[in-house]
């Protein structure tokens, strides 16, 4: 790859996802934080799904790539894989367009982000500002890479490293939004009951809070239901009379096992680390 069009793929898929399309506040009134509602929520994380389903069917349209996230393709001056610099010069891009000036966005690379060259939104302040500053990117990071990405992406390598991280990228930064997202499930749930949370917050009793925000019938059902958007977003489409029933561009049983095994753990992590700053 020459690396003049490298640099300009790089940018050009860069500044489009820059324009994401935004899930969640859209249908809550920014004006006025106590809007926000367990149904807006749930609204916002059923609309996320459908993001999180399409991003890994574009990442599936890739292989695994892998020297993108080990030391067989470095970057000089940079002391991480090729995804992670790749993440990080982005990150730096989307910051001057103002995206991490949103509450809900978390950037996988804080230290260092440009301020914003375009004028401040004043977003809502819907969530407690002493527990408001959680980020575990590092840990979803650390999963997509080693634990999802292998269940999805073919083996192999064609070479198309920015385009496959730009793909990578969008699943990343849906999957920390969809995560990080428990932050304003903890808040509202705190809200309707503060006296049970408060007591579990003051006794900083972790197992007390994760039994309060436990709903495994709920869990189930949004295993079921991103189960079932990865058949009917992925099948294969024919006009013919042959249809390939069971052929998806990704298996249903890894998107929910990713919500089964991460995605639903890692909120409720983020949830009860929200809970127990929520009083200072």
């Amino acid at each position: 790859m020459k690396q003049a069009s490298f640099w300009f793929l790089f940018w050009i898929l860069a500044l489009r996802k820059t324009s994401c399309a935004r899930f969640s506040m859209e249908n809550v009134d920014s004006s006025n934080a106590s809007s926000v509602t367990l149904d807006s929520i749930r609204d916002a994380l059923i609309r996320m799904e459908d993001t999180v389903v399409f991003s890994l069917i574009e990442r599936a349209k890739f292989p695994l790539n892998s020297a993108m996230y080990d030391e067989k393709l470095k970057v000089p001056g940079f002391g991480g894989s090729f995804l992670e610099y790749f993440v990080k010069e982005t990150e730096g891009l989307q910051a001057k367009a103002g995206r991490y000036e949103n509450p809900e966005e978390h950037p996988f690379f804080p230290d260092g982000l440009p301020s914003p060259l375009v004028p401040s939104r004043n977003y809502p302040e819907v969530l407690y500002p002493a527990a408001a500053g959680i980020n575990i990117n590092k840990a979803i990071l650390e999963m997509y890479v080693h634990n999802l990405l292998p269940l999805f992406a073919k083996e192999g390598d064609d070479g198309n490293y920015a385009a496959a991280a730009a793909s990578d990228l969008a699943c990343l930064q849906v999957l920390s939004r969809r995560i990080h997202y428990g932050m304003y499930v903890a808040e509202v749930k705190y809200r309707d009951a503060p006296q049970d949370y408060g007591t579990a917050i003051l006794a900083e009793d972790k197992d007390a809070l994760m039994k309060l925000l436990t709903f495994e019938k709920v869990e189930e059902m949004v295993k079921q239901r991103v189960a079932k958007k990865a058949m009917v977003f992925g099948q294969e489409v024919t006009l013919g009379e042959k249809t390939d029933e069971g052929k998806y561009k990704v298996d249903p049983s890894v998107v929910s096992r990713l919500y089964g095994e991460w995605v639903i753990p890692l909120t409720k992590v983020v949830e009860v680390d929200y809970l127990l700053r929520r009083l200072d």
